[in-house]
């Protein structure tokens, strides 16, 4: 059905079965498919996104039009030969949907080339005894990725707080494919309160840029800001990003899908989730929000993980999260101010930098002898160098904002690309202002 005859037939709809029938008709279009796709009768309509970087396995997210049940055929030969078919899914029964395939490809080899193809099934599906395939598409690109691992290249980079602000995330995105990093951490606030899955698609799948490919070959980690939490879709958004693999996690940690620690050649990338600006006893969220003890779990979780081989071993380790664990203002508000966020003596109602979890989380990265926390949240580029009483250097990533008319009220707001890669003289990290194109700062760190 066209777009345009759709909405004439919505309210005819409506007439008929009130607003439950609009409702079930609207789930019948993919809004987030590009209408000339649509019109057109393409099933896949955006391109892969890769997602959950790890040594042995790769997560592959891509949309379609109609009811589907899509597969991945992957290789380590660029012909494709000896492809092997990993449905979407898993085991006992394959996954069928309208709006979004998700496909976790295991058994994969450490810092290994892969090639892909993306394909889907048209499904009729008229019940549990009425189902058959009618139609197939493959797509014909040939995509690839690099598995992590102790011998993959380091070479990273930071994008955070885009906020579906197409401008700032199309300059971010073609920083990020110019500079070709082994993975992206996309540090928090990608959204900002998504109600549908087809909301989180616009913003993951089918961005309003040019670069739709923008995560086909360079894999992406994920850290949640606290705006990725909010809205009726985003409180379930492992249906949009995959959680970790299960065999990453303790049984303790089961619910911990968004931590990560990966080992990428000499760096250890180190995942954590700050989850909400707002405490769990603020009005605002009506108790419907959890985020002290998921603070909690993560801090054994985390001890675990720096523990590991692998992990331990590594000559850099650096940690991400969304919302800063320092800061040297006395009026930004810590995220501790009980029952509900406001003190006159803070300068906003909701948390500007998370001192709860830096006295959980801070102790272990010391140990550890972490040396960059890299963060986001505050929308203005920040360094804070180490110091005694904080040995580890903190990295607060820019914002959507930019200039109008060439002029900001604030010259510390503009988007950021932090890169960080292993050379002879250290962990090199530069911070790129997309703004004015320009690198706004350098920094190396020795190993530990």
């Amino acid at each position: 059905m066209k777009r345009r005859d759709f909405i004439k037939s919505t309210a005819l709809i409506a007439v008929a079965t009130g607003a439950a029938g609009v409702s079930k008709a609207a789930s019948l279009i993919d809004d987030s498919a590009d209408e000339s796709q649509v019109q057109a009768g393409k099933l896949i309509v955006s391109a892969p996104v890769l997602q959950n970087y790890a040594e042995t396995s790769m997560g592959i997210t891509f949309a379609v039009s109609d009811m589907a049940n899509g597969y991945v055929l992957i290789s380590e030969h660029e012909d494709m030969a000896n492809a092997r078919k990993v449905m979407c899914g898993g085991f006992r029964t394959t996954d069928i949907s309208d709006k979004v395939i998700q496909v976790r490809v295991t058994g994969l080899k450490p810092a290994t080339k892969y090639y892909y193809r993306i394909g889907a099934d048209r499904i009729e599906y008229k019940g549990g005894y009425k189902m058959k395939i009618i139609g197939n598409e493959e797509n014909s690109q040939v995509y690839h990725f690099t598995t992590a691992g102790k011998a993959a290249t380091p070479h990273f980079c930071v994008i955070n707080d885009t906020h579906a602000r197409w401008e700032a995330f199309r300059r971010v995105i073609e920083k990020v494919a110019e500079l070709s990093p082994s993975c992206v951490i996309w540090n928090g606030d990608a959204s900002n309160s998504e109600e549908t899955v087809d909301d989180q698609t616009r913003i993951f799948l089918n961005p309003e840029i040019e670069r739709r490919d923008y995560a086909s070959t360079i894999p992406y980690l994920f850290c949640p800001g606290n705006h990725d939490s909010r809205g009726w879709a985003n409180r379930h958004l492992e249906r949009m990003w995959m959680f970790r693999q299960p065999e990453e996690r303790k049984s303790r940690d089961w619910d911990l899908g968004r931590n990560f620690a990966v080992r990428m050649g000499d760096v250890a990338l180190i995942g954590l989730d700050t989850a909400e600006d707002k405490l769990d006893t603020n009005p605002l969220f009506a108790g419907l929000f959890n985020s002290e003890k998921y603070r909690e779990a993560q801090t054994e979780w985390l001890r675990d993980a720096l523990a590991q081989p692998e992990i331990k071993k590594a000559p850099y380790l650096v940690t991400f999260c969304h919302i800063p664990l320092f800061d040297s203002n006395p009026r930004h508000n810590p995220g501790d101010v009980r029952p509900n966020d406001a003190d006159p003596q803070y300068t906003t109602d909701y948390a500007l930098w998370q001192r709860t979890c830096a006295q959980m989380w801070a102790p272990l990265l010391e140990k550890a002898k972490c040396q960059l926390v890299i963060t986001a949240h505050q929308h203005c580029y920040r360094y804070d160098a180490p110091t005694k009483q904080r040995p580890w250097a903190q990295i607060v990533g820019g914002g959507p904002n930019l200039a109008v008319n060439g002029k900001t009220d604030r010259p510390e707001r503009f988007p950021t690309v932090i890169e960080g890669k292993v050379t002879n003289a250290g962990l090199s990290i530069t911070v790129y202002n997309m703004q004015t194109y320009q690198v706004q700062d350098r920094f190396t760190f020795k190993a530990r």
